[in-house]
């Protein structure tokens, strides 16, 4: 059983209505024994109708009276999700430094001041492209960036190309994502198993099982375990199909962060 969720979000951020304790109770109520929760922060996110901000001093008060409130219950840590642009750098180096987090996942959600969610990023793209795209801007950024712990849901695009899975596959671009995983490895810096995939209809998890298994031969340890839940329901969401893609995949350990440092359980 997987005893975690590493990768969730609330109300704190734009896309989530889910009141940071419903998350928690629903937590409790799955059993997990640990949750981090990683709320958005994409400064300069470039669609007025979203501010993937928020204030990180109430957040960590709201986290402090939940730990009060259900610290005998369950083990809550606090994380963020970094929405990763090389323009904003500095911005977010300050944000994860000054900061007493226990988790930082990087991710991309733009591409080139884009977001692959909405149609537009397609309309001149094809699926291929748009996705290597979104690779070499994932190389940018992992290259850019050391202060972050784990890189988030690599190929998180697919839930959004005009085919999803269909024309996907890491074998055709295996040398980008090649780069970026020994990039990541020679940094230190973990990867995540996020079983929104499962939720989105793909059939696999993000990052796509030869992913994680390439991950693993290359010398990768580093795997955090998250759901990428927006609602209680999509907490821990096919979090019963985990262990055995981590057996799958030849890894024996997955890992949790306090205070930025990696730990290690058993599967």
């Amino acid at each position: 059983m997987i005893i975690c969720d590493y990768h969730n979000h609330t109300s704190f951020s734009p896309d989530s209505t889910a009141a940071p304790e419903s998350m928690i109770e629903q937590a409790i109520r799955s059993g997990l024994k640990m949750i981090c929760m990683t709320d958005h922060m994409d400064p300069d996110y470039p669609y007025p109708d979203y501010d993937f901000t928020f204030d990180v001093n109430k957040y960590f008060k709201k986290h402090e009276e939940l730990r009060a409130r259900y610290g005998n219950q369950i083990t809550l840590y606090t994380g963020i999700e970094l929405g990763l642009q090389p323009g904003i750098k500095n911005e977010l180096i300050k944000l994860s430094d000054e900061w007493d987090w226990d988790f930082v996942i990087g991710s991309s959600h733009l591409v080139d001041h884009m977001d692959p969610y909405f149609p537009e990023y397609w309309q001149d793209k094809s699926d291929y492209s748009g996705i290597l795209r979104y690779f070499e801007t994932i190389l940018e950024n992992v290259t850019e960036f050391d202060n972050i712990d784990v890189y988030g849901h690599i190929d998180y695009i697919v839930r959004y190309a005009p085919a999803k899975a269909a024309n996907y596959s890491y074998q055709k671009y295996a040398e980008i994502l090649d780069e970026v995983l020994k990039t990541l490895i020679s940094k230190n810096i973990g990867l995540e198993l996020n079983t929104a995939g499962f939720k989105y209809g793909l059939g696999f998890p993000n990052p796509h099982t030869d992913i994680l298994k390439r991950y693993k031969e290359l010398g990768g340890e580093i795997l955090t375990i998250g759901s990428d839940g927006h609602k209680p329901e999509h907490l821990a969401y096919d979090f019963q199909k985990v262990p055995d893609i981590l057996k799958e995949c030849g890894f024996e350990y997955y890992t949790i962060f306090k205070k930025r440092q990696p730990e290690f359980i058993k599967v």
